[in-house]
């Protein structure tokens, strides 16, 4: 009888390693100066005025207090986002989308909350559903929301917010971020108009029912018909903001 060959054991493949760097001190102020600067874009109403808003990266350089390095990574990251624009010469230009560009990034948006809206019902605890009236609580016959249009629209944001977060859908809130971002700057000249803000909360308040009654179907309408509002707004009452 033959005997079969002896085999040698099969070594196990070593299991890939991760190769990881410190970050660099300048790494660091990158990420914090990113942070600052785009807060303080947002921040800004560039849609008040037609005319164009430039930042300048010395000036930004010398009021953060640090090196021009991490304000350039920090623009550049910008620039990828949509904020701003370099341009050779002339400097940095804080950027206004167009009027197609905000409507369909309102669209976008819609659909996306509403999605958020169906995954919330299905994750969020009846705590935290509850926790979206708490935004609007300061608000009612004697402090309403039209008569303190910067109050409510900070609102209102956070209330977009926390439905996308509240969705636990991580993907989502880094899709949603930037678009909510952009478009806020919209939304705070519209929602001062044509008494927007009262019909505004009201939505708002219909929605939040919806999600308390844990009914699907009826929360993502309204949900996304009150974004999609706004879209049909921007397209039949942009006069002066896009000009």
């Amino acid at each position: 009888m033959v005997k079969a060959p002896a085999r040698w054991p099969v070594a196990e493949a070593p299991a890939p390693e991760l190769v990881l760097e410190r970050f660099a001190p300048e790494e660091t102020y990158k990420t914090r100066v990113y942070g600052a600067l785009k807060q303080a874009i947002i921040g800004m109403e560039i849609y008040a005025s037609p005319e164009p808003t430039w930042i300048d990266e010395r000036q930004l350089s010398e009021r953060m207090g640090v090196s021009r390095t991490p304000v350039r990574e920090a623009i550049a990251m910008l620039e990828q986002e949509g904020f701003v624009k370099s341009l050779p010469r002339r400097g940095i230009m804080v950027l206004r989308k167009t009027k197609r560009e905000v409507i369909e990034m309102i669209q976008a948006w819609a659909a996306l909350e509403s999605m958020a809206v169906r995954l919330l019902i299905e994750r969020a605890s009846d705590e935290e559903i509850a926790s979206l009236r708490k935004i609007f609580s300061g608000f009612g016959e004697g402090h309403k929301p039209a008569d303190y249009p910067s109050e409510y629209s900070a609102a209102n944001l956070a209330f977009h917010q926390t439905l996308i977060r509240l969705s636990g859908s991580k993907l989502l809130a880094e899709l949603t971020d930037n678009i909510v971002l952009h478009v806020r700057g919209i939304r705070q000249i519209t929602i001062g108009r044509d008494d927007r803000a009262t019909r505004s909360m009201a939505d708002h308040m219909a929605i939040i029912e919806a999600l308390e009654k844990r009914d699907v179907p009826l929360a993502e309408r309204l949900s996304r018909d009150h974004t999609l509002g706004l879209a049909a707004y921007v397209e039949a009452h942009s006069e002066g903001i896009f000009d």
